[in-house]
């Protein structure tokens, strides 16, 4: 007999806490292997595919593409060891509870049996060693649990007819299929107690905790019944619209979703976009960067044209010795991890709680990308230890995956200097924003001709700006000067890198 087992959003590591669901990659009624990748998600850090630590058939999947779900939350369910798509609902149940449920069986959101949240299938073998970071699948308990009444999770209060769903373990035989729960029992509860409510957020309960709602009385909008933040959002307008009559009422600082919301007659709607996302995560680390790092910046123009006669000189050798092409960018980041090497104050964070300044041992140069998803930065791991070939190499590698949204959390973090080459976007300058909670990101613009006073005479010459952002708390001007002139110089005579290589 098939086991329904149930999986849940796992810990995507990272501190990740929440995923979108962007696309399903099975349907109901499929047959999945054992880690299959089943959903395709979004976190604030990269696109992730989550597979599946079960064998069997896809009895019921949990939240549309868009849904946001937190970490813990069921994904879909699998019955493990099923021939069939869908559980027969033979004579073995034994009506129990007000949901005509077994006492040792629940049921998912679509009537199907539930399952654990982290089990593997009975004895069948079917659950893997490991998903993903800080998930794993070990094998079952092999007793059997039995449901507590007072675990069930109603979806919806006694004015609604919406099902509520039960989200237990499910024992080595699995329970058969119950039908949706009468309105009487949705008021009454279990044992004449109303259950607790349908909320899985706890962003969600302290929104309302902290405005006052009682959730009981909020009608939510999700999958069966779940009460999102948009909903309670919704509870806190009508509530602050009872109150202060035609006062107009503030929305919030950001829904889940977009909206327009009316500003007069006759006058266009403003465009409410979610903060959340990769979109998210940039504003709330670049928030952070601003309220708690004292920056600074410095800036130079340099004439770039002897370095990109040297760059045109390795890329046009040819030969056994020849390697792959060097970008500009490559050579820039090769010049940043010598003159960090220099000036080493640059590669270090702040431990604010300790008042210490704590200089790292190793360069992991994060530099700038865009994409259609956003701002991402991607990681070389160990950049002082590789040459401006292997450095090059590795930054083509993680902006393939960047623009393909297939970059992990771990290739996102872990940076101690971000290069951010905005001149690709046609402009000279800019006063970056320090990727938090490194010291420092140096900011390259675009490299064009201009007039320029070369060996006492006016030329014609390749010229680039050069700024420099700066935590003011691990040096002071004349280190970054100094380090942001070693950087000038190796741009302008090459060769004074060759004495570090």
């Amino acid at each position: 007999m098939a086991q329904v087992l149930e999986f849940k959003l796992p810990d995507l590591g990272e501190g990740l806490t929440e995923a979108e669901i962007v696309r399903w990659l099975v349907e109901v009624g499929d047959v999945v292997a054992v880690d299959q990748p089943v959903v395709e998600v979004e976190t604030a850090k990269a696109m992730v595919e989550v597979p599946c630590p079960y064998g069997g058939v896809v009895t019921a999947r949990f939240g549309e593409e868009g849904t946001e779900l937190p970490v813990g939350a069921p994904l879909l369910t699998v019955a493990v060891g099923a021939t069939e798509p869908s559980a027969s609902s033979g004579s073995s149940a034994s009506p129990a509870g007000p949901r005509g449920a077994s006492a040792e069986g629940g049921t998912g959101a679509d009537g199907s049996a539930a399952g654990p949240g982290s089990g593997a299938g009975a004895g069948s073998g079917s659950g893997s060693g490991n998903v993903l970071v800080g998930y794993g699948t070990g094998a079952p308990a092999a007793r059997r649990r039995r449901i507590r009444p007072e675990r069930t999770v109603v979806a919806a209060t006694a004015s609604t007819s919406v099902p509520a769903t039960v989200s237990t373990s499910v024992p080595a035989a699995a329970a058969p299929v119950a039908g949706p729960v009468s309105p009487s029992a949705v008021a009454g509860g279990v044992n004449g107690r109303q259950g607790p409510v349908a909320v899985v957020s706890p962003l969600v309960r302290r929104l309302a905790r902290e405005h006052g709602i009682e959730l009981r009385q909020v009608t939510g909008s999700g999958p069966d019944g779940l009460i999102l933040r948009a909903d309670v959002d919704a509870a806190i307008r009508m509530a602050g619209a009872a109150e202060t009559g035609s006062r107009a009422v503030a929305e919030p600082a950001a829904p889940l979703v977009p909206e327009r919301t009316a500003v007069g007659a006759g006058e266009p709607a403003a465009e409410r976009i979610p903060l959340r996302g990769v979109r998210g995560a940039v504003a709330d680390k670049l928030a952070r960067s601003r309220t708690e790092i004292p920056d600074a910046t410095c800036w130079v123009d340099a004439d770039a044209t002897e370095l990109m006669t040297v760059r045109a000189a390795m890329n046009a050798a040819t030969g056994p010795s020849a390697g792959p092409k060097v970008s500009v960018l490559a050579l820039l980041a090769r010049i940043c991890t010598a003159a960090l090497a220099r000036f080493p104050e640059l590669n270090s964070t702040v431990d604010t709680e300790a008042r210490e300044i704590v200089r790292l041992p190793g360069v992991h140069l994060g530099f700038a990308a865009q994409t259609e998803r956003g701002l991402v930065v991607p990681v070389v791991r160990d950049a002082h230890t590789r040459n401006a070939e292997s450095i090059g190499a590795e930054i083509a590698r993680l902006t393939e995956l960047a623009r393909t949204g297939k970059l992990s959390p771990a290739q996102l973090t872990g940076g101690t200097f971000t290069l951010n080459n905005y001149g690709v976007f046609g402009v000279d300058g800019s006063t970056p924003i320090i990727n938090h909670p490194e010291a420092a990101m140096l900011g390259v613009g675009r490299i064009v001709p201009k007039p320029w006073v070369h060996q006492g005479e006016l030329a014609v010459r390749q010229v680039v700006q050069l700024s420099l952002t700066f935590d003011h708390r691990v040096c002071d001007g004349g280190t970054a000067g100094g380090f942001l002139r070693y950087v000038a110089d190796c741009v302008e005579q090459p060769a004074v890198l060759l004495r570090t290589l």
